[in-house]
């Protein structure tokens, strides 16, 4: 594995190459998805597997980058996932709540994973067997922990800023909710492992790249051992199924 804060390191730099586009008119076009797509995504992938790639010889799926065929995935043991800039709509919306997301899968589990916040300078991470933290700028990092909730528990529940669904709306109502605490991007993920909401339930579509890194985060920041999560990696397209992270099975 590559030192933590080696990733940390990449991640930040990364960062600073979306805010050169966020602090001036962001020009959007649109991927084939219909997705939006920014340079500052564009900027912050090269960076991410250029340095990526002179440290490490384990595959690295970008979702900026094409992915290999399944046939070829399978046999992978540890490869990165890195999603350069995830919640490109709050990027353009210049609300700060996007992210620069890197981890490790290593047989079938994130191992490591970075995720940065460029525009509040704030960064999450997590490792096997060390913790999971965040460092606020240049600070000291501190660790972060978590608890898992039972489905009767009264919970704190982290809902997506552009992404609400009356799945959503139905989910919260048949659970002892609460406060919804709204954020964008893989935040939602780190703010569970944090401690400043419960639950986090994703009924809607994402891809791995968007939660590995935040993934890592949760795991690794129970107080004892490692945290379930039901989320699955090296699938064959790569879609992840809903899932519900923070609660009880």
């Amino acid at each position: 594995m590559i030192a933590i804060e080696k990733l940390v390191d990449i991640a930040r730099e990364a960062g600073k190459k979306t805010l050169e586009f966020y602090n001036s008119e962001i020009e959007v076009t649109s991927k084939d998805d219909d997705s939006p797509l920014t340079k500052a995504d564009l900027a912050a992938h090269h960076y991410i597997v250029d340095h990526l790639s002179e440290l490490t010889d384990a595959p690295i799926i970008s979702e900026e980058s094409g992915v290999p065929e399944y046939e070829e995935r399978k046999e992978w043991t540890k490869f990165w996932l890195v999603d350069p800039l995830d919640g490109t709509k709050e990027f353009i919306k210049k609300n700060g709540e996007f992210t620069v997301n890197i981890a490790l899968i290593d047989d079938g589990v994130p191992v490591q994973g970075v995720v940065h916040l460029p525009a509040k300078d704030l960064t999450y991470f997590g490792e096997k067997d060390k913790g999971s933290f965040l460092q606020e700028g240049d600070k000291k990092p501190k660790e972060i922990y978590s608890v898992m909730s039972s489905k009767e528990d009264p919970i704190r529940v982290v809902v997506s800023r552009s992404h609400g669904s009356e799945a959503q709306e139905k989910w919260i109502a048949d659970h002892n909710v609460i406060e919804t605490v709204p954020s964008g991007s893989s935040i939602k993920l780190c703010l569970v492992a944090e401690g400043r909401a419960d639950v986090y339930p994703r009924l809607g579509p994402t891809m791995e790249w968007d939660v590995a890194a935040g993934d890592a985060v949760f795991r690794y920041s129970a107080k004892d051992g490692v945290h379930p999560s039901p989320i699955t990696y090296n699938k064959k397209t790569l879609k992840n199924d809903i899932f519900v992270v923070g609660m009880e099975a």
